[in-house]
């Protein structure tokens, strides 16, 4: 049988292939479990165990025919295990496949998921350390604001995708779960124990109350988790195609020798990565909001949900999956661009600066509204004005040197005041 944790890439988890063996991996361990109760001979699990195998362009003709998937593979299987076949889905209803392997492909892609997250959080941290002292402008509304670092940008990203990892470890657990309890869940017809074995076997919990399907609140959760991560890549694809602007120019996406950024002007250099992860982040969100909707069956099951299950759940790991290794490759090939930030952030003199010295007014004695006044009508005075000099005309307002020094006012400029507790966040962050 296929091992579920060796398969080197997403797609093939969500290939029938795959599907149909996950499917006979459940049939199977129902088996077992029905022989170590004595409901069944043991030698006749390990003939279906010999023999049981399937063929994916039989099943689909079977399918193709009866219209009904469980049976199609269920009649494939037998036509390989001969009589033994008799004892496979003994007392069993087609969700306790389907959705029992189900949870089995969506376990084997969160592992995946859990191993790209954590190569995109090392990239995060390891450009978080680099930079922890490129000091640029911080921006709110889209508009200068204080001094920050790149470094501490990047910390927020890896706390965010640290959150992100502990949402993936606990839903993992909370999809972790199986059900073999018959028709609508009472288990007429197949002990609870039965269940239990199985799933232990599977490496999943019984469902704690299942109808003749597992609730969609658990998967309606994972599709969740995966467009939150979906969201945060979004959030620093935005930031990176922003910073990207050619009136800003921080920062920008790694371009190969002969790419080519529009067929019209060669001179263009364009964020098509971080643009295409927002355009993925959406899908993301659209899913978990059609997985949402899978939550309200009629009664104890219908199957309104499984139409939607079969694009909604592949599409979403693989998505996820892209999105975090691009995500990856963009943030340790990023092109940051140092003198830019510099020059970005002394725009009009360092107006930026105008709190410290508001602060330093205030600390001299006047009154916050007549120290606001003072600073604003001379940031006012350089604002959008190509020679705008801030602290020159701060050095030279006789409202403001009759309190403060020229080493006073020297000071307020100081970028470096404004990174004084960033050591804290880092610490937090253990980077």
């Amino acid at each position: 049988m296929i091992e579920r944790y060796t398969l080197p890439e997403m797609g093939e988890i969500w290939t029938d292939a795959y599907k149909f063996q996950t499917w006979l991996q459940v049939e199977i361990a129902v088996c077992e479990a029905q022989a170590e109760l004595g409901h069944i001979p043991q030698e006749a699990v390990d003939e279906i165990k010999a023999k049981a195998k399937f063929d994916v362009d039989r099943i689909l003709e079977i399918e193709a025919e009866v219209r009904h998937d469980v049976i199609a593979f269920l009649t494939n299987v037998n036509e390989h295990v001969g009589a033994a076949g008799r004892y496979i889905h003994l007392g069993m209803t087609s969700s306790d496949v389907l959705d029992t392997a189900l949870a089995l492909q969506m376990v084997a892609s969160t592992d995946i998921l859990l191993t790209r997250l954590e190569d995109t959080i090392q990239a995060i941290r390891y450009q978080a350390q680099k930079h922890r002292n490129t000091v640029m402008i911080g921006r709110s509304h889209g508009i200068h604001a204080e001094p920050i670092t790149f470094g501490f940008k990047l910390a927020g990203w890896l706390a965010e995708m640290l959150r992100n990892r502990d949402r993936l470890v606990r839903v993992r657990q909370t999809i972790a779960v199986g059900k073999i309890s018959g028709a609508v869940g009472t288990y007429a017809n197949i002990e609870p124990r039965a269940e239990a074995i199985a799933c232990q076997k599977l490496g999943l919990t019984p469902d704690t109350a299942s109808t003749q399907v597992i609730s969609r609140d658990i998967h309606a959760e994972f599709a969740q988790v995966l467009a939150l991560i979906g969201a945060s890549i979004e959030r620093f694809a935005v930031e990176i195609r922003n910073l990207q602007r050619t009136d800003v120019l921080e920062v920008e996406e790694f371009f190969s020798k002969g790419q080519k950024g529009s067929s019209a002007m060669p001179h263009k250099r364009n964020p098509i990565r971080s643009e295409r992860l927002t355009g993925m982040a959406r899908i993301l969100r659209g899913n978990a909001i059609a997985a949402l909707e899978n939550v309200a069956l009629w009664h104890e099951r219908d199957i309104s949900h499984s139409s939607v299950e079969r694009v909604c759940m592949p599409d979403s790991c693989i998505i996820a999956h892209f999105m975090l290794v691009e995500t990856t490759n963009l943030i340790k090939n990023l092109l940051i661009y140092p003198e830019n930030m510099a020059r970005n952030l002394n725009c009009y003199g360092g107006v930026v600066f105008s709190q410290s010295v508001l602060l330093a007014l205030v600390g001299k004695g006047l009154n916050r509204e007549e120290a606001y006044e003072i600073v604003q009508s001379n940031a006012m005075s350089v604002w959008n004005t190509p020679d705008g000099d801030f602290r020159k005309v701060v050095s030279s307002d006789p409202r403001v040197t009759e309190h403060l020094t020229p080493a006073e006012i020297e000071h307020c400029f100081d970028p470096t005041q404004h990174l004084k507790h960033l050591d804290e966040i880092y610490q937090r962050l253990s980077i």
